[in-house]
Formats: structure tokens, C-alpha cells, sequence
């Protein structure tokens, strides 16, 4: 009985300091529009903007050669060289 007793002890123990690591941080941590904020405002979104735009450009390009027949490696890149 003692054995059992401990037993659920402590895993009552574990999920009551669970439920508190995982009630405080719902308590701090920012909501979505919060969080949609502080991106705004960090300094490298921009880059994070560049970035995606850079990334769409060359899923449109693997797109466009997934369409054709044609060669576009010899193509101009819209980006560069």
C-alpha cells in the first residue's frame, strides 16, 4: 500500500508542476497579434521579405521548367547573371 501510495504521489506531483510550466506559459506568452507585431517590428524582416520574394521567383522558375520542354537553364535569371 505504501509503494502505491508514493506511487501516485508522485505522479500527482508531476502533473501539478506540468500544468503549472504549461499554465504560466500561457500566461506570458504573447498572443497571436502580439506576435504578428514584434515580427513587424524586427529588424530583419525585411530580409524575411526579400527573402520569400526570392523564394517565389524560384518556385515560379522550377514551375515554368516543370511545364515545358524547354531548356531554361540557358534562360536569363529575373535576379541576376
Amino acid at each position: 500500500m505504501g509503494t502505491a501510495y508514493r506511487a501516485a504521489k508522485g505522479l500527482l506531483a508531476v502533473v501539478g508542476w506540468t500544468g503549472l510550466g504549461v499554465g504560466l506559459w500561457f500566461a506570458v506568452a504573447p498572443d497571436e497579434t502580439r506576435r504578428k507585431e514584434m515580427a513587424k517590428d524586427h529588424p530583419g524582416s525585411e530580409q524575411q521579405t526579400e527573402k520569400q520574394q526570392r523564394n517565389a521567383l524560384v518556385m515560379s522558375v522550377i514551375k515554368e521548367a516543370a511545364e515545358t520542354n524547354e531548356n531554361v537553364a540557358s534562360k536569363q535569371w529575373p535576379w541576376g547573371k
